[in-house]
């Protein structure tokens, strides 16, 4: 016979089992983005992807509060600012700005309320010396999975311009911060990408580079996931087949 005691704890370990079973028989095609057990993405990157997104989409509301969940998971004040500065280089200055006066504002709150937010800490300087341009298109290359620099082709000889300044700028300038790690910039920019519409040119290379970068095919599933509840199933729609076309590429 079982004590009351042997009995407390048999159902107690009962109890603990049951969001694994339910885990199981609720699968779905895209995955679920819940924080459940086996999410593929941590609360950190959910909360990347949520800012990410509500920031490509302008609705500063629930921006917001995607901010104030990434502070809750963890993100240094300074990874969320630079996450903002990140995406200007994709949805433009005037939602990046946006967003950066929405973060502001909820700092503000947040002190006052006597929450203390993990500042982080500030990107390293640049050397003064460093060949930008070859930097640019080195780290251009290594995102794209290529060893070395290929030769300008299309656009980049079409518009020469253009391609100094994405080399210069984006993957020099910004990619050269290290307050961010590459695999979070990439998971920032393809979320962005996929709640705006006429981008799948792009997210073709930044769902590859995202792969270089060592995310996995389950963890954008899950990124998609979280961009039908917060642009809609047909900007999720479109990004699932760039992703089947990438991975189609990638031999997979």
């Amino acid at each position: 016979m079982f004590s009351t005691a042997k009995m407390l704890v048999l159902s107690l370990a009962l109890l603990c089992l049951l969001p694994y079973a339910a885990g199981a028989e609720g699968a779905v095609g895209v995955a679920d983005a819940s924080g459940a057990q086996g999410q593929p993405l941590s609360e950190k990157q959910q909360s990347i992807v949520l800012i990410s997104a509500y920031t490509a989409t302008g609705e500063l509301d629930k921006l917001k509060t995607s901010l104030a969940q990434g502070l809750d998971a963890g993100l240094t004040v300074s990874e969320t600012r630079e996450i903002l500065v990140q995406l200007y280089a994709y949805t433009g200055f005037p939602r990046s700005l946006n967003a950066i006066h929405t973060l502001m504002a909820l700092l503000d709150e947040r002190k006052k309320d006597g929450i203390k937010d993990d500042p982080g800490r500030e990107p390293a300087p640049m050397p003064k010396d460093l060949d930008r341009n070859r930097y640019g298109a080195e780290t251009r290359a290594r995102l794209a999975g290529q060893g070395t620099v290929p030769p300008a082709a299309g656009y980049q000889l079409f518009a020469p311009a253009v391609d100094d300044f994405l080399k210069e700028h984006l993957f020099a300038d910004i990619f050269y911060r290290d307050n961010l790690d590459w695999q979070s910039r990439e998971l920032a920019t393809v979320s962005a990408l996929a709640a705006m519409t006429g981008t799948a040119g792009q997210q073709r290379f930044h769902i590859n580079a995202a792969m270089n970068m060592d995310l996995k095919e389950d963890q954008l599933r899950a990124l998609f996931g979280l961009i039908e509840k917060a642009a809609g199933r047909e900007r999720a729609e479109v990004s699932l087949k760039v992703l089947d076309a990438v991975l189609a590429a990638r031999g997979k």
